[in-house]
């Protein structure tokens, strides 16, 4: 599992993930390996399987969570990832999902996404080893630097497999307990408990310049190696990818964020029936909008988007959304004064500058026409927006 360093600031919630057309990533995605496409009726058979074992029963009255349990039933879908790039080998964790040999695992343990500026380019070979030591070859089938996950797929007629369920990550709440599975630092097959610590986090991801929106905090420990392996609740069913930790020593001793499965899920999908993963884009840079600020800038909404600024060319422009013009420090903020306050977007609310960026990332398709309310001087207007697909770079 790779350390990076530090939040965005909270002010700037939306701004990585509506503008990396600016600040560039990786090539956004990578698919076959030289095998092609999956036949549709394969893509079809995977993606209706996914998930196929049953969640664990609620533990009875009394005896609450149960990490003995989870680990007993969950382990053996849990796999070790062997990758080889040339002569350099590097090692991470992955779960199978699927009695196909689908396996889900984090876009930078099978590609060096995160690690050049250049084209991303996947391990020249992958092998999977399963917790009785048994090891397999895995063909890559593709990877989304924008949320960090990568799709392999071993024979099924080389080990017997045990898919995981997989839960929804909208319905996690912090506090609840949960259970992480991998292999840190090499060490195979490994459990490490704690809870969930906060939801909906946006940070910086590793494989792309960018946030990676809706991560789920825990403070279950997690350690190089851990990276792709599965965070399950207590009915045992996956909630997440662990994807990285953050500390200010560099080291394993930090906070835990994992991948939310349900953005997992999409790009599952996506990689299986279309061969990439595309997010719509909007192409506006905002910031937070408080009823303390709101009231210093004399604006009537207290909540919203405040657009900073416009990508010239980009949707938001095209719109006639407008960007600030005038800058000033607020409460030791640096804050970017005059521009529209967006207030919902395709009908949906915008609290702040984080409910942008989910619901463009998460909800919305490229190629859509939205209705964008927004706040401007003293009223209200309506624009319509066409989005437009997210830029590799």
């Amino acid at each position: 599992m790779k350390t990076a360093s530090g939040y965005s600031p909270a002010v700037r919630t939306g701004l990585i993930a509506l503008l990396c057309g600016l600040l560039g990533a990786g090539a956004a995605l990578g698919i076959g390996l030289g095998t092609g496409a999956l036949g549709s009726a394969t893509t079809e058979r995977i993606v209706q399987t996914v998930g196929g074992e049953r969640p664990l029963a609620a533990a009875p009255a009394g005896n609450g969570f149960s990490a003995a349990r989870v680990y007993a039933a969950r382990s053996p879908g849990v796999v070790t990832v062997f990758s080889y790039f040339g002569g350099a080998g590097s090692q991470g964790s992955g779960f199978v999902v699927a009695p196909t040999g689908t396996i889900l695992t984090n876009a930078h343990v099978i590609t060096n996404a995160g690690e050049t500026s250049g084209p991303v380019s996947a391990a020249s070979a992958v092998y999977v080893e399963f917790p009785d030591g048994d090891r397999v070859g895995a063909r890559i089938v593709g990877w989304d630097v924008f949320d960090d996950v990568g799709v392999l797929r071993v024979d099924p007629a080389d080990h017997a497999l045990a898919p995981l369920p997989l839960g929804r990550s909208s319905r996690v709440v912090v506090g609840e307990p949960v259970a992480a599975i991998g292999s840190p630092l090499g060490n195979t097959d490994s459990l490490a408990v704690g809870v969930v610590s906060a939801v909906g986090r946006s940070i910086a991801a590793l494989t792309a310049r960018f946030d990676l929106t809706d991560a789920i905090q825990t403070d279950a420990p997690l350690a190089h190696g851990s990276s792709g392996g599965p965070l399950l609740d207590g009915r045992g069913r996956v909630i997440g990818i662990n994807a990285q930790i953050r500390s200010d020593q560099g080291g394993s001793s930090g906070i835990g964020f994992a991948v939310p499965i349900d953005a997992a899920r999409r790009s599952l999908q996506e990689l299986m029936t279309k061969g990439k993963v595309e997010y719509a884009y909007a192409g506006v840079q905002a910031q937070d909008l408080t009823p303390s600020l709101a009231a210093h800038l004399g604006l009537r909404v207290h909540r919203g988007a405040l657009v900073d600024r416009v990508v010239a060319g980009g949707p938001a422009d095209r719109a006639g959304i407008r960007g600030g013009g005038r800058q000033e420090t607020y409460l030791g903020e640096a804050v970017v004064a005059g521009g529209d306050v967006i207030v919902s977007i395709g009908g949906r609310p915008v609290a702040d500058a984080s409910d942008l960026v989910n619901i463009v990332t998460n909800d919305l398709r490229a190629g859509a026409t939205v209705t964008v309310r927004l706040v401007r001087g003293g009223g209200t207007r309506t624009v319509s927006l066409r989005l437009a697909a997210r830029p590799s770079r």
